[in-house]
């Protein structure tokens, strides 16, 4: 009987996490993330021990807001706190968004990445969780609100207190980053309700910049959920004693590195940085990682950026940046400028208007420029981009100010800021990249040449899918309606995309599926329907009628997507003033989590 009982528990225990989509590269402590900043163990010393304090008081709050400016390394120490918190087995889980990097820069996976962390810290959620799960095998499609209740309240609500599940610490970094400001304010809503959970109380460390509806979402809460820092208000000499000792220790090691002089950089030349610094950790951290380049001169690099120290005008981003940009300009003709500044904004613009980021390959690809072309330009770019020495690994922004930096509207006209990006102009020309891609080389019918409709999606290896669609094209396919959207183009009738879709709409919906995200392909087309351009000579209609109808409730508890599809686009002359219609049936089709999904 013990034996019985025993199995039923080691049962009990078990979760199928695959039924809990997560963001890739969401948490701490991933490999995307591995070599990003933590806190110098000298700075930063009151606020971590704050803290921790907070963490640890079960009469404290419930949440913990750490707000401030770009650059004022909330991040960084959003990684120092969950890895001090990990390191005690306090961590509960840490969700680190990050805009342009996929499912990071949305809300859609947010708490099922949350649950699939939290029920390994915590095992006595995993029969609730499991329950939540068989009950709705889509819940990770639903909306936020019953993720929530289902997956982490209810589950939270049912187990019996724990010595170790009152002190678990979520780790939320950089809210400010999530897309859209409907799922900002309702994940700070959610959140708050953690405090009302008494026998698993949990503790959640909030970063983001203080913008409005990160504010208004506070503002809504109980004066009692929650306490707020504001790190550009910490008193200046706080900021320039730790700004002054990461600086001190990172010119060390470059002067070791390059053996250069033991009264390299200088108290002076220290001071001077410091100055120009703060309250911004990204400025110290970027001159360090520019003047310590091993490829130049450190010293020559050094003077490059105190030239900036008398700039009255420029801004604490500009004298972070222009460093780095205009050293691309020195000792180029007239005309060589000119071909840079379009490579520039073409190459880099792409990059940090990208929803997610791609190796040189696959942008030399989707851009239709020679990869010598790309690596040539971001050569001297190392200080801003991640950039790896394996062309597979993606070019990632090494911070979002970077990207404010270059989409700045109110440097547009000005012939200093050269390789200011028009953020419209960019989205709609990689909307443009993405349909020519997918068009030329990307879809076609049966694309993986299965010449076998009927194949299930798991009987699929991902070498045939990999060799079939490269990551250019994945891109492309799940992404090319939101460079659309964000350019503010409409669809009309006879135009590239309505060609697009007269062709290839099916192959599309097949490609999204054998890619793992078929599941989107009802956003995406409703991101399409609200494109469509509508006047008096120039109409096209898209309707697209959905039905999801149950089929059977077997174990896998499959469920058949009708898509009926119709596209009608009238024309109308102006010459006859009589309106003939054509229409167009393109299929019905049908996937299911069985096929193709």
């Amino acid at each position: 009987m013990a034996n019985v009982y025993a199995l039923n528990q080691r049962i009990d225990q078990k979760i199928d996490l695959a039924k809990l989509p997560s963001a890739e590269g969401a948490a701490f402590d991933s490999h995307h993330d591995e070599l990003d900043a933590r806190c110098h163990p000298e700075t930063r010393v009151d606020l971590l021990s704050q803290i921790k304090q907070w963490a640890l008081d079960p009469q404290d709050k419930c949440i913990f807001w750490l707000n401030g400016m770009a650059g004022t390394g909330k991040s960084t120490i959003s990684r120092t706190v969950a890895q001090s918190f990990a390191y005690g087995c306090k961590l509960g889980a840490s969700f680190f968004f990050k805009r342009g990097e996929g499912d990071r820069g949305n809300a859609r996976r947010f708490f099922t990445t949350i649950t699939a962390q939290l029920v390994v810290k915590l095992p006595a959620l995993i029969p609730h969780v499991r329950d939540a799960i068989e009950a709705d095998p889509f819940i990770s499609e639903k909306s936020m609100t019953e993720q929530f209740e289902k997956l982490i309240f209810q589950p939270l609500s049912k187990i019996e207190s724990a010595p170790q599940s009152s002190k678990l610490v979520i780790v939320v970094d950089a809210l400010d980053e999530c897309e859209r400001e409907g799922d900002i304010r309702t994940i700070l809503h959610l959140l708050s309700r953690t405090k009302d959970v008494g026998s698993a109380s949990l503790r959640i460390f909030v970063t983001s910049r203080p913008q409005l509806p990160i504010r208004l979402g506070f503002k809504k809460m109980s004066g009692d959920t929650y306490q707020d820092l504001v790190l550009h208000e910490i008193p200046p000499p706080t900021i320039e004693h730790d700004i002054s000792i990461f600086l001190r220790d990172e010119f060390a090691k470059i002067r070791d590195e390059k053996a250069l002089p033991k009264d390299w950089p200088g108290e002076g030349n220290i001071q001077a940085l410091t100055e120009m610094a703060v309250p911004l950790f990204i400025f110290a951290a970027t001159m360090c990682r520019f003047v310590g380049d091993s490829r130049w001169n450190p010293k020559k690099r050094l003077d490059d950026v105190l030239k900036y120290q008398t700039s009255t005008q420029a801004s604490k981003l500009d004298k972070t940046y222009l460093p780095v940009l205009d050293q691309l300009l020195i000792d180029l003709t007239e005309k060589e400028k000119d071909d840079l500044v379009q490579e520039f904004q073409k190459i880099v613009g792409s990059i940090v208007i990208l929803a997610d980021p791609l190796s040189t390959s696959s942008l030399a690809q989707l851009l239709a420029v020679d990869k010598e072309t790309i690596d040539g330009r971001l050569d001297l770019l190392h200080s801003v981009l991640s950039i790896p020495s394996d062309y597979d690994y993606p070019v990632r922004l090494l911070h979002l100010s970077f990207r404010d930096f270059l989409l700045d509207p109110e440097k547009h006209g000005k012939s200093k800021f050269w390789f200011r990006v028009d953020e419209r102009e960019t989205h709609n020309m990689l909307a443009t990249r993405c349909l020519e891609l997918l068009s030329r080389e990307g879809l076609r019918k049966d694309i993986c040449h299965l010449e076998s409709p009927g194949t299930l999606r798991r009987e699929i290896s991902s070498k045939t899918i990999d060799k079939y669609l490269l990551p250019g094209v994945r891109y492309a396919c799940r992404y090319w309606t939101y460079h659309l959207e964000q350019s503010g183009r409409r669809i009309r009738d006879q135009d590239a995309v309505h060609l697009f879709l007269q062709e290839h709409f099916l192959h599309w919906l097949e490609a999204l599926s054998l890619i793992g995200v078929v599941s989107e392909s009802i956003g995406l087309i409703g991101t399409l329907q609200s494109l469509i351009a509508v006047s008096k000579y120039n109409v096209i209609f898209i309707r697209l009628l959905y039905q999801c109808e149950p089929l059977e409730r077997r174990k896998q508890q499959s469920i058949k997507l009708h898509l009926r599809c119709k596209v009608l686009y009238p024309t109308e002359s102006r010459d006859s003033g009589q309106c003939t219609t054509s229409a167009i049936l393109l299929s019905n089709y049908f996937c299911s989590t069985n096929k193709y999904h």
